[in-house]
């Protein structure tokens, strides 16, 4: 998924980086979110803010640097923010203070034991990509390679966004961010930065990374506009607005191109004849379908060089025979109560299943293993 660094924030988004802003200056604890009203903006500027939004000034006028420090009249000093929030881009260099906080990250969100995080696990997964250069782009210098974008809150690494740098583009790898400001957003904040980032250094392009419309986790990724989603079809790029989504919420699988083509309304489609379609069309619509329902991705309609067909699975295996394990028990899966009634030609069936797996390994190779069913 990609988003052009011009792309405009939602209003939602924008609401966001405000009250990112406020947090910052001091009307809402870091934890707790009790509001009381501290404001350094003229109400001129006010006004103004409430119909534009511009998202370098946005992403940048938290930082440390940038925010104003009106003068107290009474006493004649700076009146500094509540918290001071740094952002900068560093090598992508392993550290202690990292792997803590990419530790936290695990098990707070991912769920992970301490058994399954490991410091060379983190080094070779975040640590040990490109190398860092630079190059003129436009008069303007751009960095190339691997980085780490920290964000610190009061001197504390609070999130890390893993950049790739690229001539053409800023990846999104990973982020990463401590449970104390889980309720922050810093999944939206990094966005934000990451695309101001790709605008600032010249880049064509902010790649999101994969976008699957049935995870809920990634449906944010769509607040984002303009953004454009990459036909596998014909490998272009196209824009993911609301009848894109609606053909993606309608379907388990999009082509555009093949929408187009077709002339396929963004709703689910239930009865072929309505649409009208010649014979050829038809044709193609009905392999599209397959495409579309995960039933007919069958290792016997792949045509993939090796793979047995259903015929030689029946000619050349005993699938009945074959030892499968559950538990501590070892037994035939003709054993199963339920085998001989499963129907080997239905996708959904476990003994489809299985023999799609004797077709990948062969007669040899299945015959010298045991299936493990937990």
């Amino acid at each position: 998924m990609a988003v052009p660094p011009a792309a405009i924030a939602t209003q939602g988004l924008a609401r966001f980086v405000g009250r990112w802003g406020i947090l910052l200056s001091g009307s809402i604890p870091v934890v707790s979110r009790r509001k009381r009203l501290i404001s350094t903006a003229s109400s001129r500027e006010k006004k103004w803010r409430k119909n534009h939004f511009d998202l370098r000034t946005a992403v940048h006028e938290t930082e440390s640097q940038c925010v104003a420090r009106p003068v107290d009249p009474r006493s004649g000093n700076p009146i500094g923010p509540a918290h001071e929030f740094e952002v900068n881009l560093e090598p992508d260099i392993y550290s202690e203070e990292k792997y803590a906080l990419f530790e936290n990250y695990q098990r707070h969100v991912h769920k992970e034991c301490h058994g399954e995080i490991s410091r060379p696990g983190f080094r070779r997964f975040l640590c040990s990509g490109m190398g860092q250069s630079s190059q003129l782009n436009d008069g303007v210098e751009q960095k190339l390679g691997s980085y780490h974008q920290c964000y610190r809150l009061n001197g504390r690494l609070v999130a890390i966004g893993v950049l790739d740098l690229l001539p053409g583009c800023v990846s999104s790898v990973y982020l990463m961010y401590h449970e104390d400001v889980d309720d922050w957003y810093f999944g939206k904040l990094s966005a934000l930065r990451e695309i101001s980032l790709a605008a600032e250094g010249g880049y064509q392009y902010y790649y999101m990374g994969f976008y699957v419309h049935s995870c809920i986790k990634m449906r944010y990724k769509a607040q984002y506009q303009p953004s454009k989603i990459l036909d596998l079809e014909t490998y272009t790029w196209n824009l993911l607005d609301a009848d894109h989504l609606a053909r993606l919420s309608a379907r388990n699988y999009v082509s555009m191109f093949l929408e187009r083509q077709l002339h396929l309304p963004p709703h689910k489609i239930t009865k072929m004849d309505e649409l009208g379609l010649d014979e050829a069309s038809v044709v193609r619509l009905r392999d599209y379908q397959k495409e579309c329902d995960p039933s007919w991705n069958s290792a016997f309609d792949a045509g993939m060089p090796g793979i047995m067909s259903l015929d030689e699975i029946k000619e050349e295996l005993e699938l009945g025979r074959w030892i499968f394990k559950c538990g501590d028990m070892l037994a035939h899966l003709e054993n199963l109560q339920e085998w001989t009634s499963w129907d080997i030609r239905d996708p959904a069936s476990i003994k489809r299943v299985i023999a799609e797996l004797a077709a990948a390994l062969g007669p040899e190779l299945a015959h010298q293993l045991v299936l493990n069913l937990g």
